[in-house]
């Protein structure tokens, strides 16, 4: 066996318990947005979409970048010395918990200015979820850990399963008991806490196996501190302002067009991210092989790895996304009524995620590369053109013109990287591993879909003779490009265990 076929092997392996978890976590993220639409209506869920948004926004800089920092350091310290892996963690649990705490005593200061012209239950609701910031931060960070140790298995069941799977219950216990949005809010963030618990008490276990003797006490060395801080400062901004990239939007939407604009390009995006599962499930897969790679000089390794991260990512993830573009007032319909004038939006959202799907894993390439500044420059370039656009098409097209605008940004975003991956690292993205698994999608899923719209209009019957019709020629089509799609031995390195 090349080491190229056993380098896909192991990728699918890994890639199909990742994906198992992910398909699960956004399935359980959908079955949580119709809780917030059908329980609370577009006004409620709007307020909710702002308040979790904001958390998700301050949250990323709590967490200072740490958890891009695990997956790039913690396989690196793994080789080279795993007594140092406690102390590392330790510091990087300080550094956290410091940042969240005084970060929540900013937000619970400055929130009455910025949201007082919004109504006591948007800011209410701001104010409960971020006491859950540094908990919520810690447990992000405890997750990427795990993820670095080798224990894919474990992070699946943590962040992918329990998580989502305590959320849509404790939240509907919340808007049944109470009916408020403040409620609704600090319940969403309440199922955080255990997720940090269980992440501590299985990396404690990993670490037990890995050190020699008794466990190393106190803090990392100067030289291993000092790489932390390196990577860590430029990631903080670049974590704050992906996050900022992912929820500016809706809270834009939310402070021009009022909460119920807000609720309905709120439902819009979650459908786009409940649909990013493949590239998580890759991204948890192949970062910490990034940064063996690149760490022993693999090149050849690294390069065919990307390659075909890349090729499944579109094969496999696209076809979502095309589905959600012709049918886009089907599914949200599914929120209520009220949702389905987001059609245009979802589909342009789409189109957008589809487009950046092109460039494969390139954000995770660049950070475990060490780049974490050229990321960050990336953000805030990209964070600027969101902004403008947003200022200037909200007004003239509503939620269309935030969807136009994250579109731009997110190809702007990954244009960027693309260049950079080149010029630093020399791993250029080929044009054949995105074009090849796109045609076959456009052929067999895109072309079915439109002539089924076009002849039955956009309806769930339509909707499912289109997903049937598509199935029979996108598997087909697989089978016969199964050595472009590089599918070859795939059914078979999934059955066998790892």
């Amino acid at each position: 066996m090349t080491d190229s076929t056993a380098q896909r092997r192991a990728l699918a392996r890994g890639g199909a318990l990742s994906f198992v978890g992910s398909a699960t976590s956004a399935a359980l993220g959908f079955v949580l947005t119709v809780v917030f639409s059908r329980m609370l209506g577009t006004q409620g869920a709007g307020v909710v979409f702002q308040a979790t948004g904001v958390f998700a926004v301050v949250m990323a800089f709590a967490k200072l970048g740490l958890d891009s920092t695990a997956i790039y350091l913690v396989p690196r310290v793994r080789l080279d010395d795993p007594r140092a892996l406690r102390p590392l963690l330790r510091l990087m649990t300080l550094m956290s918990l410091a940042a969240g705490v005084l970060l929540v005593i900013v937000l619970e200061v400055l929130a009455p200015w910025v949201w007082k012209d919004d109504g006591a239950r948007t800011l209410d609701s701001v104010r409960a979820v971020v006491l859950f910031v540094p908990v919520g931060a810690l447990s992000v960070i405890a997750s990427a850990v795990l993820r670095a140790l080798g224990g894919v298995r474990q992070y699946v069941l943590v962040s992918n399963v329990a998580l989502p799977v305590m959320r849509p219950p404790v939240v509907a216990v919340a808007a049944a008991a109470t009916g408020s949005v403040v409620a609704v809010s600090a319940a969403w963030a309440l199922p955080l806490v255990v997720v940090l618990a269980a992440s501590a008490v299985l990396i404690s276990a990993h670490l037990g196996a890995l050190e020699d003797g008794a466990p190393a006490r106190g803090l990392p060395d100067r030289a291993l501190t000092r790489r932390v801080l390196a990577y860590t400062l430029p990631r903080t901004l670049s974590a704050g302002l992906e996050q900022a990239l992912v929820w500016l939007d809706v809270l834009l939407v939310g402070l021009l067009a009022g909460d119920a604009a807000a609720g309905v390009y709120g439902g819009a995006s979650r459908f786009i991210q409940a649909g990013l599962l493949v590239d998580a499930a890759l991204r948890v897969v192949v970062s910490p092989q990034f940064s063996a790679l690149l760490h022993t000089r693999q090149e050849d390794r690294l390069r065919d790895l990307h390659a075909t991260a890349t090729t499944w990512l579109v094969l496999v993830g696209t076809p979502v996304y095309v589905l959600l573009g012709c049918f886009a007032p089907v599914f949200l319909g599914l929120l209520g009524p009220e949702f389905s004038s987001g059609g245009w939006a979802l589909t342009v959202l789409a189109a957008g995620v589809a487009i950046t799907f092109l460039a494969g894993n390139i954000h995770s390439l660049l950070l475990m590369s060490g780049r974490s500044g050229w990321a960050a420059f990336n953000k805030a370039v990209v964070l600027v053109l969101n902004v403008v656009g947003n200022v200037v098409l909200l007004p003239r097209l509503g939620i269309v013109g935030a969807a136009l605008t994250w579109t731009v940004c997110m190809t702007v975003d990954a244009l960027l990287a693309v260049v950079e991956v080149d010029r630093l690292l020399g791993v250029r993205v080929r044009a054949r591993d995105a074009l090849v698994p796109l045609g076959v999608v456009l052929g067999t899923v895109g072309a079915p879909s439109l002539v089924t719209v076009l002849v039955m209009g956009r309806s769930a019957t339509a909707l499912a003779v289109a997903c049937a019709v598509s199935a029979v020629a996108y598997l087909s089509a697989c089978a016969a490009l199964r050595g472009p799609l590089r599918l070859d031995g795939l059914a078979a390195a999934v059955r066998r265990r790892p």
